[in-house]
């Protein structure tokens, strides 16, 4: 990789890549106030839902993030087991959550099943777009290497880190947002709770893997809890974008779990091989995704 250009720089000499992120800061920005504004002057139920299951995921992440201060480095091993569960969990959070609720509301929308599929399929591509090109834009690192997106100088590497950590919190807040925008609590409420719950190993992992490049415990801890903020300006965003509205809604719920599945397997699952304990991970993952099969049916 050649030496990374100044933001400023970069931004005078790829325009595309600026006027790209202005765009997508604005589009979200928008959504949110939008979703904001119909909470406050409507009284809109689906915002305030998704708001709330946002800040949900945002405590659990705080939560689980809180024992760094006091909990030392655990074997790779078992960061590897907790990643691979949270990525089981996300796995079935999106299948069962998302995606088989976005063919059946599909197939209801359209008299034919194929053009129903299609529709989910297309909104499953939408998603990896999405992140393929949240990725595109933004510098970030995985685990101290792979280094991905422009590149553009960052002062410490902590924070491509932390730019990793932001791309992968988006699509989950995102997800919980669009599963309350027709304010339908058996998509909402499960989805929730699955998210919530992987969020609690995943922002303890997130504090460990931060506190190995040697900075304070207290930084670190502050750090991961900062990047749960994502998940309720994912939800606003979501629940406004998809507004619960006809053929949107399960285009929306379609793109949300190609989101996930995409973090899933681009981002976490190469995470928890890159040591070389890959029964370790799978094991956890499979553990991960029969806990979310059995929280599935027993609020389905």
């Amino acid at each position: 990789m050649s030496k990374p250009m100044t933001v400023a720089r970069y931004a005078r000499e790829h325009r595309g890549w600026f006027y790209g992120c202005l765009l997508l800061f604005a589009l979200v920005a928008f959504f949110c106030l939008k979703a904001i504004y119909d909470m406050t002057v409507y009284g809109a139920k689906a915002p305030l839902y998704a708001f709330i299951a946002g800040m949900v995921g945002f405590g659990a992440t705080a939560l689980g993030s809180l024992p760094g201060f006091y909990l030392h480095k655990l074997s790779d091993k078992a960061e590897d087991w907790m990643l691979g569960s949270s990525a089981g969990m996300m796995l079935a959070a999106a299948i069962f959550s998302l995606l088989l609720p976005s063919i059946e509301t599909s197939e209801k929308l359209f008299t034919s099943e194929l053009a129903a599929t299609l529709w989910v399929l297309f909104g499953v591509f939408l998603g990896v777009v999405f992140l393929l090109i949240i990725n595109a834009l933004t510098p970030h690192e995985h685990g101290g290497q792979n280094y991905e997106g422009p590149e553009i100088e960052v002062k410490s590497g902590i924070w491509l880190f932390v730019l990793a950590i932001i791309i992968h919190n988006i699509p989950e807040g995102l997800a919980m947002g669009i599963s309350f925008s027709a304010e339908d609590m058996q998509i909402g409420v499960p989805l929730t709770i699955a998210i919530a719950l992987q969020d609690f190993p995943e922002g303890l992992a997130v504090v460990l893997a931060l506190c190995s490049t040697h900075i304070s415990r207290a930084k670190a801890v502050g750090i991961g809890v900062f990047s749960g903020l994502m998940e309720p300006v994912g939800a606003l965003f979501g629940v406004s974008l998809a507004g619960g509205l006809g053929y949107v809604y399960p285009l929306g719920l379609a793109l949300s779990a190609g989101a996930m599945m995409f973090v899933v397997f681009h981002e976490v699952i190469p995470e928890t091989h890159r040591r070389g304990h890959h029964s370790t991970a799978t094991i956890g993952l499979m553990c991960g995704f029969g806990l979310m099969m059995i929280l599935e049916k027993i609020f389905s």
